[in-house]
C-alpha cells in the first residue's frame, strides 16, 4: 500500500500511510469499524483510490483486475454462505472452483470440522460457520489471505483453530492481513500491529519474551561507564503500563485505561470493553497512576476519574460508578471508598 488516504466530505478518516506485508508475514490493523471497512473496500476495489496505489506481487487492481483479485482470499465478517449445502458440499463446490487438488481430510482437520462433515450450514453454530470460513480460504490458497475480525464472539476452538491456521499459512510463505478492533486478537495472532486512525498508521509498541531476556542479558553484562566525578543517578519515570498478551508486551499510556480488576490475584487492565492482563499488582498500579487521577474504589477494583460519568446509589451500602461509555459500564465502588471519593471531590 501506497499514499493511501481517506477522507469523507471535509473529516479527515486517516491521512497518508505507506505500508508493505511482506511474503511470510502476519500484520494486523488495529482501528475502528469506519476505518476498517473503509480500507477494506478500498483493497477489493469498491472505494476508489484518488492518489495512491494497492499491488499485490507488483499488480494493482486497475492493471490486471482478474490477477489482482485471485491473488487475495478474504474472510468478512459477515460473509453470506450457502446455508443448504453441508459442510463436504460446501468445501466440495469450493474446490471445484479453484482447482483445490490436495486432500479435503486435511482441510476439515485443521478447522476441527471433521464431526460435522454432513451437517448442513444453516445447523452450524457461529464459531463453526467462521472455522467453514477459515476451510474455504484455506481451499482458494491465495497469495495474501485477508481476515476481517477473524474471531470475534467466537468460542475458545475456533480462536485456537484460527491461530493453529495462521501459522500453517506463515510456514508456507503466504501473508496474512488481520483487520480487527480487537487489540488482543492483534496482538495474539500477529507479529507486527499497527493503529490506523484519524493521525495516521502508527506502530502498536510490542515485544516478545526473548527480546526481554536478550536486553536483561545485555544489562547484566555490559558495566555502567565510570567517571572521576560520581553523577546522581535519577530514577526513570515510566508513565506507560505494561499488559500482556501471550508472549507479548503491550504498552499503554494511563488516560487510555477505564478501569483495573483484580480476580484470584490477577490483575486485568480494561480499555473500550477490552481485558488485558498486568504483571504487576493492583496495589502498584495503584502507585503508579494515583498521580493521573485513578481511584482505588473497591478492594478489587482501580478507576480512571476521568471516565467515570455517575454515582449510582443501590442502597445505603451498594454503590456503583457508570462509566461514560457506550456500554454503560458499572464499576463497584465500596461504603468506606465512597466517603473517601465524597472527600476527593469536596463533597458532604
Amino acid at each position: 500500500m501506497e499514499n493511501i488516504e481517506k477522507h469523507e466530505k471535509d473529516t479527515q478518516l486517516f491521512p497518508v500511510f505507506d505500508l508493505e506485508i511482506a511474503a511470510g508475514e502476519i500484520t494486523a490493523i488495529y482501528s475502528t469499524l469506519n476505518v476498517r471497512s473503509t480500507l477494506l473496500n478500498m483493497i477489493i476495489g469498491k472505494i476508489p483510490i484518488i492518489n495512491g496505489e494497492i499491488r499485490v506481487k507488483g499488480v494493482t487492481i486497475i492493471e490486471d483486475k482478474r490477477a489482482f483479485l485471485n491473488q487475495l482470499g478474504i474472510c468478512f465478517f459477515e460473509e453470506g454462505m450457502y446455508e443448504r449445502l453441508t459442510v463436504h458440499e460446501y468445501f466440495m463446490f469450493f474446490g471445484g472452483l479453484y482447482n483445490f487438488e490436495q486432500d479435503f481430510e486435511q482441510v476439515f482437520q485443521l478447522t476441527q470440522l471433521q464431526g460435522k462433515k454432513n451437517t448442513k450450514i444453516r445447523d452450524l453454530t457461529f464459531s463453526e460457520m467462521k472455522r467453514v470460513q477459515y476451510g474455504r480460504l484455506l481451499i482458494q490458497s491465495p497469495s495474501i489471505f485477508i481476515f476481517e475480525e477473524p474471531d470475534l464472539n467466537v468460542d475458545m476452538e475456533t480462536k485456537r483453530v484460527l491461530i493453529n491456521i495462521t501459522r500453517r499459512i506463515q510456514e508456507e510463505g503466504k501473508s496474512i492481513l488481520v483487520l480487527t478492533g480487537n487489540m488482543e486478537s492483534a496482538v495474539t495472532v500477529a507479529d507486527r500491529v499497527y493503529r490506523l486512525e484519524e493521525d495516521g498508521l502508527r506502530i502498536i509498541e510490542t515485544e516478545t519474551d526473548e527480546d526481554t531476556e536478550v536486553k536483561e542479558e545485555i544489562t547484566e553484562v555490559t558495566p555502567p561507564e565510570e567517571t572521576d566525578n560520581e553523577k546522581e543517578l535519577k530514577p526513570i519515570q515510566l508513565n506507560k503500563i505494561p499488559t500482556k498478551v501471550n508472549d507479548k508486551i503491550v504498552l499503554f499510556d494511563p488516560p487510555e485505561i477505564d478501569y483495573i480488576e483484580s480476580n484470584d490475584g490477577q490483575a486485568n487492565i480494561y480499555i473500550k470493553g477490552e481485558a488485558f492482563p498486568s504483571s504487576l499488582t493492583l496495589t502498584n498500579l495503584e502507585e503508579r497512576l494515583q498521580h493521573f487521577g485513578f481511584f482505588r474504589c473497591h478492594r478489587s477494583y482501580i478507576v480512571n476519574l476521568q471516565k467515570v460519568r455517575e454515582v449510582i446509589t443501590w442502597t445505603r451500602n451498594s454503590y456503583s460508578l457508570i462509566l461514560d461509555d457506550k456500554e454503560k459500564t458499572q464499576v463497584p465502588l465500596s461504603k468506606t471508598k465512597m466517603a473517601e471519593l465524597k472527600d476527593l471531590l469536596g463533597l458532604k
